[in-house]
């Protein structure tokens, strides 16, 4: 909601949060990583609030039961922060994760995109953007935004990792999956998940005609 974790390499706010949402695709089972973090939040999957339990849907049924008014409590503080500052970077992000970590991904993607139009290169926001609209089953629009990610940032883990899992598992594109991850693991050679890229490799790898 990638990356923020949510964003030095992972953080524009001095911030290194790490975590895992959980793709199920047939029997493969995938990880995306968001790459932004709300600093007001603990640890989330993708970097923002407290960690969901993994989606068991497709991306496009992935939305709650609840209404995103359901959260009304949670965002209020930042909604009455964009009434005295539209353009408050901060609590754009900060609504932006808070609506993706709770799968309501449409709200999620209308606050990183006015994050963006603060700050357009921030490579975390935009990445996690892209990965909440290939949970709302828009395949083709997530790698648009990876790809303006790697305009900037050609060697950013977190957009690597999850160009990969779409490229894989949405647009069934196993040697664009394997150039993705190949580049991730040979530009940033200690990232943390390094062993799941391997087997994911290896899998892409093992199906490719």
């Amino acid at each position: 909601m990638p990356v923020n974790e949510r964003r030095g390499l992972w953080t524009t706010r001095e911030a290194y949060l790490l975590a895992m949402v959980c793709l199920f695709v047939g029997v493969v089972v995938g990880y995306f990583l968001r790459g932004s973090a709300a600093p007001s939040q603990t640890p989330s999957a993708g970097g923002g609030g407290a960690q969901p339990a993994p989606p068991a849907t497709t991306p496009a049924q992935n939305q709650s039961l609840q209404s995103p008014a359901s959260l009304n409590p949670t965002v209020q503080p930042m909604l009455d922060a964009l009434k005295v500052d539209p353009r408050n970077f901060e609590a754009l992000v900060n609504l932006g994760n808070t609506y993706y970590d709770h799968q309501f991904y449409d709200e999620a993607i209308k606050y990183y995109e006015r994050a963006l139009e603060v700050r357009p290169n921030d490579v975390n926001v935009r990445t996690d953007m892209g990965t909440a609209y290939w949970y709302s089953g828009q395949p083709q629009r997530a790698i648009q935004e990876f790809q303006k990610s790697l305009a900037q940032e050609p060697n950013h883990a977190q957009t690597l990792f999850n160009m990969g899992i779409v490229k894989s598992e949405g647009l069934h594109d196993s040697a664009g999956a394997i150039a993705a991850w190949e580049k991730l693991l040979k530009t940033n050679p200690d990232y943390p998940q390094k062993e799941r890229v391997q087997q994911l490799l290896q899998q892409a790898k093992g199906g490719k005609g």
